[in-house]
Parts: C-alpha cells; structure tokens; sequence
C-alpha cells in the first residue's frame, strides 16, 4: 500500500510548486508535465493539424468508411469505440468538479487541452495503424501501444517474445480497466438509486446479465456501440442546445464569465487562478484521454485506406469528448443560478441542475444518459483489453475470456459498494499506461509525420 500511494503521489501529485500573484500557487503533476509540452510539441510538428486538417477530419469521417468488404472494423467503427471510452463519468460529474473546484474560467483550459491532445491523438493513433497485426481470434486486426513498443524495443530476428516495456504497459492497462470496471458501476447504481429509487443490488444484477451477454458473445460489442454512442451523444447534445436556446439571455454572461475567470484579475488576485488552470487542464487531459495509450487499441483495429486517416479521425475524438460533451456539461451547470447548486457536488450538482431545466424530466434524463455514458465505457474497455491481453497471454480464448469475467465481478462489486484503492487503482494504471506510451511516442513520431506527409500529397485522390 506504501508503494501504491506513492505511485499515485508522483504521477497525480502535485511534484513541482511555482508561486502566483495574490499568494497562489500553481501545482503541476508529472503527467501535467508530460502531456502538455508532448501536447504543444505535436501540435507543431504537425503544423497545428486540429486547425488546419479540420475540413479534412470531417471529410474523411463523412465518407464511407464502411466493414463491408473489410477485414475488420472500419475506420468511424473504431472511432465510435474511443469515443464510448472517452465519454464517460468525466464528461458529466469530473466536469462538475472541475468548474466547482476552478470556477467557470477550467472550461476554457479543458478547451486549450483539448486542442493539444487531438495532435497527440494523432500521432499515436497512426502509429496504431502502422503496427497492428492480425488478429487470429476475433478476426481482422489488433494493436496499440503494447506492439508499438515491442517494435521499439524488440529487433526484427530477436527471439525474445515480449518487451517489458510494452508488457508493462499491457498490464498497466488491464489493471486500470478493472477499476474503471468499478467506477462505472458504482455511477450507475448510485444514480439510478437517486433518480427511481432502485436498489443498488437490483440495478447491478441487470447491469452485469446485460454487460455477460454482450461481451461474452464473439464480436457483439462494436455491433452495440455503433447503436448506443451515437444516439446518447446526439441525446445529450441536442437537450444541452434546447437548454441553451432556452437560456439564449443568459449566454454572452457565461462566456464573459469563462473567459474573465480564465485570466481574470479577481482569480489572480484572490490567490485561485492555479486551481482555475490546474483543473481545468487536470481534468481536460483525463477526459480525453490523448497520449494515455488506450484509443490506439480501437485505432489498431480499424481497416482504413491510409494510417494518417485514423490518425485524422481520433483527433477527432478528442474534439468530440472535450470540446463537445464536456462544454454541454459545463453549460448546464453554468446556466444554472449559482443559489440552487450552492454547497452541492458531483452527481446531486448536475441532476439539480437539470432538475432547474428540465424539472423532472432533467433528473431522469441524466440518470438515463450516465448509464448509457458509464455502460458504453465498460463495452470499450474491454475491446480495448483484447490486445493487451493477447501480447501478454497468447492467442487463447482461455485467457480473453478470464479477463472478460474479472471485469464483470469487478462491475458487480463495484455497483454494491465504492472502494477508494479500487478507483485509485484506475489512476494509477492510467497513469502509468501514459508514461510507457509516451516512452514510444516521441521516437516513433518521425514514421507518424511521415504518413502525414504521404497522406498530405495524395489527400485530394485519398478515399
């Protein structure tokens, strides 16, 4: 337990200090450290590419990309599948958090993270594509982070089977997985518990008989994701616009107050504005996952006409988390009159908010639209583990379907109780996975630009 706590304290701890006016203080963590600079180095070597190659992103997830006649999933499959990953509790309750712990000024620096990440998307997403391989049990292919590393570290002719990096980075992997496994259970049974008053044993048995017959079943899950993340993101993008066009009055105040929080005299001044860049940045970089090393597992597996059109598409990705579903959470909250939320936090916050919108409709709609969040997290994960657990175990259904089933008694026990070490546990697996991912990330990036590049000059007659 001492190691595992200091393990958490270097990664999500605040390592270095710097002093701000008014007597603040702006903690950074060695993942803050990392990711940002990873993030502003990216996004100039690809010459800003979210800005540049955004008509271009949307032209090539718009296009048909479809199975048919592939080996595998497509190319919008795979995003779909990230996607589900990426929107999930952060998107709702972390974003509460994050504005009650920074004020409104941590939407605009979720914004600025976002913007960074999609060019780390990028590079280790195409890097995904550049060095997936077969997948000779689920048919189609497999990859990520783990086979990149492999190819790092492990020559062509070695006869060493695994790299310790790339296992360590699986293994940091499926022991974070099983703790989201947790946290997303325990979202679940709370808030329905809130919202109908459903026992926390009755909602978690349906929810694992539910999860067993999906994921238990060959190739079900991306067959289930394709129905349920686009229609709980359009659900929940489209009430957020009703709201705001409900409150239209009210939103040139939201904005002033977003950005005058941002770099606001008052936070400077009042010894706040490190918590205001802190938690936004903290909670920006957690949402959208950029650089963790878990999309490339989706990004792998899709069967697309160039690597740099994946890489296109996962930037995506991170627009869609944080610039999209993030911003709907924050506006509810932020057009809600700040008496009604007062002394308030995480899910009891956002159902009061949407309780003040929508009435009770608002309270049963989030109840409604986390389960679908935190449900669709648990089906990616786990097609996110089946190449982890490939390079680390073999090509056996023995070992894929062992993992399947920890997952599940970990979603069990997670609905019926919140255990602390459980969810810090999931901290500390995605924490690690960054470091080893980033390990590949930076020497590897030459063969990411020069996709790019290749993609660049045949991007008119591309499709």
């Amino acid at each position: 337990m001492e190691l595992f706590t200091t393990i958490y304290n270097i990664l999500w701890g605040d390592l270095i200090q710097i002093p701000l006016p008014g007597g603040s203080t702006l903690g950074l963590s060695l993942l803050v450290l990392i990711l940002i600079p990873a993030g502003l180095y990216f996004t100039i070597r690809t010459r800003f590419l979210p800005f540049r190659l955004f008509p271009e992103t949307i032209r090539v997830t718009l296009e048909n990309t479809g199975s048919s006649g592939r080996e595998g999933i497509s190319g919008v499959q795979a995003l779909i599948i990230s996607t589900a990953c990426r929107v999930g509790m952060g998107n709702l309750v972390g974003v509460v958090a994050a504005i009650s712990a920074g004020g409104a000024g941590a939407v605009f620096w979720m914004w600025v993270i976002a913007l960074l990440g999609s060019s780390t998307a990028f590079i280790e997403a195409t890097l995904a594509q550049l060095y997936k391989e077969k997948d000779p049990l689920y048919g189609g292919y497999r990859g990520g982070p783990a086979y990149y590393l492999h190819h790092l570290f492990i020559k062509p002719g070695s006869k060493r089977r695994r790299s310790v990096v790339a296992s360590l980075f699986a293994l940091s992997g499926l022991i974070c997985w099983c703790g989201i496994s947790q946290v997303t259970a325990n979202s679940i049974s709370s808030s329905f518990e809130n919202a109908f008053q459903i026992p926390p044993l009755y909602s978690t048995i349906a929810l694992v008989l539910l999860a067993a017959v999906i994921v238990l079943r060959k190739n079900t899950t991306v067959k289930v994701l394709d129905i349920i993340v686009p229609i709980m993101a359009a659900c929940y993008f489209f009430i957020t616009i009703f709201i705001i066009l409900k409150n239209a009055a009210l939103l040139p105040g939201v904005f002033e107050r977003i950005f005058a929080e941002a770099f606001g005299l008052r936070q400077a001044v009042g010894g706040g504005i490190g918590a205001v860049i802190m938690n936004g940045a903290k909670r920006g970089l957690f949402s959208n996952e950029a650089g963790s090393g878990s999309a490339p597992c989706a990004a792998a597996a899709a069967d697309i006409s160039h690597p740099a059109k994946e890489g296109l598409l996962q930037a995506l990705g991170v627009f869609i988390d944080t610039l999209v579903i993030c911003s709907c959470s924050a506006m509810i909250m932020l057009l809600t009159p700040e008496s009604l939320t007062a002394g308030l936090e995480g899910m009891d916050l956002l159902q009061e908010a949407m309780g003040y919108h929508l009435g009770e409709f608002g309270v049963v709609f989030i109840a409604v639209i986390l389960w679908l969040f935190s449900f669709s997290t648990f089906l990616g994960i786990l097609f996110y583990a089946r190449s982890n657990v490939a390079y680390l175990f073999g090509d056996n259904w023995l070992s894929q379907t062992l993992y399947k089933l920890l997952a599940l008694v970990m979603l069990f026990i997670g609905g019926l109780a919140a255990y602390q070490f459980v969810w810090d546990l999931g901290d500390v697996g995605v924490g690690l996975m960054t470091i080893f991912n980033m390990i590949a990330l930076f020497p590897l990036a030459p063969k990411a630009l020069e996709a790019l590049k290749d993609y660049e000059k045949t991007m008119p007659k591309c499709s």
